[in-house]
């Protein structure tokens, strides 16, 4: 009985392996596919979408209309109530909200799973879209976004991932304004920075 478990035990694992193995390249496929479509739908139309660049633990993918850039899509997570959050929001070029689009979550259906569309909705304090990110609240901790009844929880880890999403642009534009100032200095000239020698008494 012992020998017939493992053998039944051994085939069913080599089942599940063997169809893993055929579906996992047509899972990855669709993934993608929800991802651009994801960046698409958070986007001002028109624009020119920039290779996918890393910051602060995000993906980011800044927009482009005619070389100028106008908005950035960041993917953001954080960990809600019922497991992590996966976040496509976008930004304008101030740091407000464009739209976004919920990836993957694993929230409580009925309450915290309202996340993919609560913080749009024109109810209330609801929505930020055109607000803001970096620094957006409940209004239970004194913000001025109302929290999903009942999953304050989740609520709170999704504003934190949109937060984050701010925080990773406001970070990478620092990084750049620092590296131009330092480019800068090491572009003057030599004699702007030497020490000219003291003149000599005749």
């Amino acid at each position: 009985m012992v020998l017939s478990l493992v053998i039944i035990s051994m085939v069913a694992a080599g089942a599940l392996a063997g169809v893993y193995t055929l579906t996992e390249a047509t899972i990855a496929k669709q993934e993608a596919q929800k991802q651009q479509a994801a960046i698409l739908a958070v986007l001002p139309e028109g624009c020119t979408i920039a290779e996918p660049e890393q910051a602060e633990g995000v993906t980011i993918y800044k927009a482009y209309i005619n070389n100028e850039w106008v908005a950035t899509a960041v993917e953001t997570s954080e960990v809600g109530f019922d497991g992590p959050q996966v976040i496509m929001v976008g930004l304008d070029a101030e740091g407000q909200v464009l739209d976004y689009v919920v990836l993957k979550q694993t929230e409580t259906p009925g309450l915290g799973a309202h996340i993919d569309h609560w913080f749009k909705d024109a109810v209330g304090n609801r929505s930020i879209i055109g607000k803001k990110a970096g620094a957006l609240t409940v209004n239970k901790d004194g913000g001025d976004v109302d929290a999903i009844t009942a999953a304050t929880i989740s609520s709170r880890a999704f504003l934190k991932a949109i937060n984050k999403a701010y925080a990773a642009i406001a970070a990478q534009e620092v990084e750049a304004a620092t590296g131009a100032s330092q480019l800068q200095a090491a572009e003057q000239p030599a004699e702007a920075n030497e020490v000219q020698p003291a003149e000599k008494e005749e």
